[in-house]
C-alpha cells in the first residue's frame, strides 16, 4: 500500500507533510468513519476558485456568463472522473466490502470526489500555492481557448439564447411521465415552443437531466428546420 501511495504522490507531483491528509482523501466512506467528504467539500470550494483564474487569466476577453459555463464543463465529474483514472485512483481507494462488490472502484461519482478530496487534502498539507499548482498540472493536458464557450453552454441554456435572438417567449418544460423503481426512476420531460408549435420529448435520472435531454432535442429540430428552410429559400 505504501508503494502505490508513493507512487500517487509521484504522479501528484506533491509530497505529503502529512501522510494521514492523503489516506483520509482515499478513504470512502463505507470503510471508515475517517472518510473524505469533508476534504471533498473544502477541494470542491479551491478547485472552483483555481479554475476560475485559470479561465481569468487564459480567457480575457470572455464575458462572465461564458466564463462560468466554461469552469462548469470543466469541474464536472466526467471530467474529474478522468483525471481519476489518469492518476490510477481505482487502485487507491479505500472502500467497504459491499461498495467494493457493487463496483465502487469504478463508479464515476466516487472517483470525481476522490479527486477534489485530493484538491483538499494538498491544501490543507501545503496550503493554497500548493493546491493550486496541482490543479494546474492535473488540467495542463486540456487545450483552454475562446470556442470553448459554445460547448460549455448546456442545451437548456443554448435553446433559450436560441429564441431570445429571436424574440421569442422562452420554451416551457412540463413531466409527461416517470417509469422506473423508486431508486432508479426515469423522468420524461416535454419541451414545447409555443410560437412554432413544437413539442420534443427527453429522458434522464432526474427532471433536471430529463429537461436537458429534451432542449437538446429541441436545439437540434430547430436547427434542422432553420437549415432546410435556407435551403429551400436559395434552391
Amino acid at each position: 500500500m505504501q508503494s502505490a501511495l508513493d507512487t500517487l504522490q509521484a504522479r501528484l507531483q506533491h509530497r505529503f507533510k502529512e501522510p494521514a491528509l492523503l489516506a483520509r482523501a482515499l478513504t470512502h466512506r463505507s470503510f471508515s468513519a475517517d472518510h473524505n467528504e469533508r476534504l471533498e467539500f473544502l477541494g470542491d470550494s479551491v478547485l472552483n476558485l483555481c479554475v476560475a483564474h485559470l479561465l481569468y487569466e487564459a480567457l480575457s476577453d470572455l464575458p462572465e456568463g461564458d466564463l462560468s459555463r466554461v469552469r462548469a464543463n470543466l469541474v464536472k465529474q466526467d471530467t474529474l472522473h478522468r483525471l481519476a483514472l489518469e492518476l490510477d485512483l481505482p487502485e487507491q481507494l479505500r472502500l467497504g466490502e459491499g461498495e467494493l462488490r457493487s463496483g465502487g472502484q469504478k463508479r464515476p461519482s466516487i472517483l470525481a470526489d476522490a479527486v477534489e478530496a485530493l484538491i483538499g487534502a494538498v491544501y490543507l498539507d501545503s496550503g493554497f500555492s500548493a493546491a493550486q499548482a496541482l490543479v494546474g498540472r492535473l488540467f495542463d493536458q486540456v487545450e483552454i481557448n475562446p470556442g470553448m464557450q459554445a460547448a460549455a453552454k448546456d442545451p437548456k441554456t443554448a435553446l433559450q439564447e436560441w429564441l431570445q435572438g429571436r424574440k421569442m417567449q422562452l420554451p416551457q418544460y412540463s413531466v409527461a411521465g416517470i417509469h422506473g423503481a423508486a431508486h432508479r426512476q426515469t423522468f420524461d420531460v416535454q419541451c414545447t415552443i409555443v410560437e412554432l408549435n413544437l413539442h420534443q420529448i427527453g429522458s434522464g435520472p432526474s427532471r433536471r437531466a430529463g429537461e436537458q435531454a429534451a432542449a437538446a432535442a429541441m436545439l437540434k429540430l430547430v436547427n434542422q428546420t432553420q437549415h432546410d428552410r435556407n435551403k429551400k429559400k436559395h434552391s
